[in-house]
């Protein structure tokens, strides 16, 4: 039983953390190392989380707002199960995020301070992935001699407009609007490493409510992403990855804005397991390039349970 632990907790320790599917009220890109990792199916994972973002606003050029920041604050709580699909192993899960939220900017003309300060529910994210190459639906016994080479899968994100939201407001927690985000990765184990890539597109309906009565378009967003991960002797893993991000551009009633994203990003996670229910997990990230968007800095701290499948 201890081998089978051993084994359970080098490749699923936070590597299903839910915090994947997170969707934050100012941003939606960041690095998501071991999406794709096995585990046994039938198990079930509690995640509770906090995520601290400060950074600087980039507006269209057109909208005449300097000198703008923002501090956000991410209280998360998510549930996720792995499943059988036909004999692949997959995921699905929800996430539910609270958000406190401080904004402030210097209006052009006249240099006044406007700031914006709101709380409430962020749009809530569903999660879907299936592994179909390279990592089969496994029982907890049966998962005892699985050992990873190359992993293929498709996961699926699906973010709902039920966060709060103010029509007369630019800033907002929720987004009014839905999205969907579909995504294709890879992952290659060699010894105690693991390499990543991945590559996803997200689609945006309207917003009908943009700054009270306009109507809101934004074109698809597309990402890259690599994660290199390794696992250390007592199942701690030390992420590192990078991630850009292009596309997004707006219209509000029919007018095209200036705000195409050219963004990238880098970031840590280090994932801590405390027995084999628990673990921690740790996020730092932060904006190496920014067109328009959030230039900010992050940090998070997730806390894991796990039952089920015989555990």
């Amino acid at each position: 039983m201890k081998k089978i632990m051993s084994a359970y907790l080098h490749y699923s320790t936070l590597g299903l953390a839910i915090y994947l599917c997170t969707i934050h009220p100012v941003f939606s890109q960041e690095l998501e190392p071991r999406a794709y990792a096995n585990a046994p199916v039938g198990l079930n994972f509690i995640v509770a989380g906090y995520q601290y973002s400060s950074g600087g606003l980039i507006f269209d050029p057109g909208i005449p707002i300097n000198d703008a920041s923002s501090t956000v604050d991410v209280a998360i709580f998510g549930y996720l199960r792995t499943l059988n699909v036909a004999g692949m192993s997959a995921k699905a899960g929800i996430v539910l995020p609270y958000a406190d939220l401080y904004a402030e900017g210097r209006d052009e003309p006249t240099n006044a301070l406007l700031t914006r300060e709101t709380n409430g529910l962020v749009d809530p994210s569903l999660y879907f992935s299936i592994n179909f190459y390279g990592a089969p639906a496994l029982n907890l016994q049966e998962f005892r001699s699985y050992k990873q080479d190359t992993i293929a899968g498709f996961s699926l994100k699906v973010t709902p407009p039920l966060g709060q939201y103010e029509k007369q407001k630019i800033i907002n927690i929720g987004t009014n609007r839905w999205s969907i985000k579909p995504e294709l990765g890879i992952s290659k184990a060699i010894n105690q490493w693991i390499l990543e890539a991945t590559t996803n597109v997200t689609f945006y309906s309207s917003n009908n409510e943009f700054n009270t009565n306009q109507t809101r378009t934004q074109e698809p967003v597309y990402s890259l992403q690599g994660n290199l991960t390794y696992t250390f002797k007592n199942r701690v893993w030390l992420s590192y990855g990078i991630t850009y991000f292009t596309g997004g551009k707006t219209q509000a009633n029919g007018i095209t804005n200036n705000d195409l994203q050219n963004n990238s990003r880098t970031g840590l996670t280090i994932a801590i397991p405390i027995d084999k229910y628990n673990s921690i997990k740790v996020l730092a990230s932060s904006g190496l390039s920014t067109r328009t968007g959030t230039d900010y800095n992050s940090i998070s701290l997730f806390w894991q349970y796990r039952w089920g499948a015989g555990l």
